[in-house]
């Protein structure tokens, strides 16, 4: 095959670039010796440092570090990563104190029995995650999703990680280089070169001269060098449903050494955005993310200060000097086009309310990986359907996260005014929760199998932030009766267990970091 696919070039580093790397690698023997042999070559500017953005994963990038040959132990002890089980929230429903969970477990039994309407016609009922899963008995505690005993990857309770998006990106690049056959280049690059047919051929360097290719991946974040500048795909605003643009982020030290680490995000509403807080091993990762066109760089880092004041004291707030990130939520229009994809915030970046910029590289990695066009005739095909998915997938992102927005009784100021505007709802999350009305979220509303989030999602969103569902007393539902009283209180006895035999998270990180976890 003349036009085969055996040459692949990725323009920048960062977690997107070295993420994508290991899970194409991993998946193509590269061998010099071999005898249609495949090369991977990553370029990456020795002047352009990383954003680190992405310190949140979700459960998914275990089977992503497993399927590229990392060691659990080694990811934790690395990259000073914690475990995350899901995210809580604090005032986004009133502002007034009020809290609920979106845990990574979903509900008892959910294959099989829907429990939401369950819930719904119970009386002084636990909060819907609380009442659904074991989960989120363990946040309050700062409790793990396992113990030392359990091997690498396995779970007592689903879970994914926190991170420092720096230090993953360094681990993955001596993993690449050392293990996986990847080429590393330094340098910049200067110019694009196009073929006769109107692919990319090449990339010239600064200091590493013509770089040719079969396939060129684009991971040069917002600058988007090949499928922005050179292509021209044009960047689509989704600031018309999501108007948070602008990014406050601190590292802040623990009070104490031994001070539990979080188990879970903390996202605390503000006026016009919200408050991340994540616990990592060394330190807390903590950001405002917010709307600039509802508050001033000012006013939202005195938010951001009062808040770390609270949690870590007068002396901590006074030393911290945020580092601003600026971003345009939206996508490119097109992600694949001829020769060219773009992965990480090359193709788009939206907030990160539910962590979605890491999953969102495994997901364009994995489905290059298992997909990669034998030659550049199928190409157009397989980009053909790169394109369809992923624009699904970051429609839903944004009809998700603007749910958590739209369901919220705040209307203290501008921004949640705005937010609960009609025009700034996307059409189908408005048919959806028109639906959601009359009955609730389950198996029939998943519309493809790969879906980001999972209907049990919607379901701890809505719930948590007091939706209005008052679904119809079927005869399923009635079937069903029996066996939901039955759930809850299976699912109450195992979270009062669960409490008693998990070890704190900062408990089973110093072991794992100690000892280590046993291989599978």
């Amino acid at each position: 095959m003349e036009d085969r696919i055996s040459r692949i070039i990725i323009v920048g580093g960062g977690s997107a670039g070295w993420l994508s790397a290991a899970v194409i690698a991993a998946e193509h023997r590269i061998d010099s010796q071999a005898r249609q042999p495949f090369e991977l070559l990553l370029i990456e500017s020795p002047d352009i440092p990383t954003i680190g953005v992405g310190e949140g994963t979700w459960p998914s990038m275990r089977a992503t570090l497993q399927r590229i040959g990392l060691s659990e132990t080694d990811f934790i002890r690395e990259c000073d990563a914690s475990f995350k089980q899901g995210t809580w929230f604090r005032d986004w429903r009133t502002g007034s104190g009020d809290t609920y969970s979106h845990p990574f477990t979903v509900p008892t039994d959910y294959a099989e029995t829907n429990l939401a309407p369950h819930w719904l016609a119970l009386t002084d009922a636990p909060q819907f995650a609380d009442a659904v899963t074991p989960q989120t008995a363990l946040f309050a505690d700062c409790l793990a999703p396992k113990q030392i005993t359990t091997p690498e990857y396995a779970f007592v309770v689903n879970y994914g990680y926190h991170l420092d998006a720096g230090k993953f990106a360094e681990l993955l690049r001596r993993h690449c280089t050392e293990q996986l056959g990847v080429t590393h280049v330094k340098a910049n690059v200067s110019q694009v070169n196009a073929a006769d047919n109107g692919d990319i051929q090449s990339v010239t360097t600064d200091c590493a001269g013509e770089i040719a290719g079969d396939l060129f991946i684009d991971c040069s974040g917002s600058n988007c060098l090949l499928l922005g500048e050179h292509f021209k795909i044009p960047f689509q605003s989704r600031q018309a449903f999501l108007f948070n643009d602008t990014a406050l982020a601190a590292q802040v030290p623990y009070t104490e050494e031994d001070q539990a680490i979080q188990s879970c995000t903390q996202s605390t509403a503000q006026t016009a955005g919200w408050i991340w807080d994540i616990g990592l091993p060394t330190r807390r990762g903590i950001g405002h993310a917010y709307s600039s066109a509802h508050i001033s760089e000012d006013e939202a880092t005195v938010q951001l200060l009062a808040y770390i004041k609270k949690i870590a004291g007068d002396e901590v707030a006074a030393s911290i000097v945020p580092r601003k990130i600026q971003f345009q939520p939206g996508h490119r229009r097109e992600f694949w086009h001829r020769n060219c994809v773009a992965i990480g915030m090359s193709s788009g970046f939206v907030e990160p309310l539910e962590a979605s910029a890491l999953v969102m590289i495994e997901q364009a990695a994995g489905m290059i990986a298992e997909q990669l066009p034998p030659t550049r005739e199928v190409m157009d095909l397989v980009a053909k359907r790169y394109n369809q998915k992923f624009l699904r997938h970051w429609n839903q992102i944004i009809e998700f996260l603007k749910l958590h927005y739209v369901l919220s009784a705040r209307n203290d100021s501008p921004y949640w005014q705005d937010n609960q505007a009609a025009t700034s709802i996307p059409a189908k999350l408005s048919e959806q929760l028109l639906l959601w009305r009359y009955r609730t979220p389950w198996h029939q509303d998943a519309e493809a199998v790969d879906e980001l989030f999972p209907t049990a999602s919607y379901q701890y969103i809505l719930y948590g932030m007091g939706y209005g569902t008052v679904p119809a007393h079927t005869s399923s539902y009635q079937e069903s009766q029996r066996r939901a009283s039955e759930l809850f209180r299976k699912n109450a006895a195992r979270a009062a267990k669960l409490k008693q035999a998990l070890p704190g998270n900062r408990e089973l990180l110093n072991k794992v970091i100690e000892f280590g976890f046993q291989k599978l």
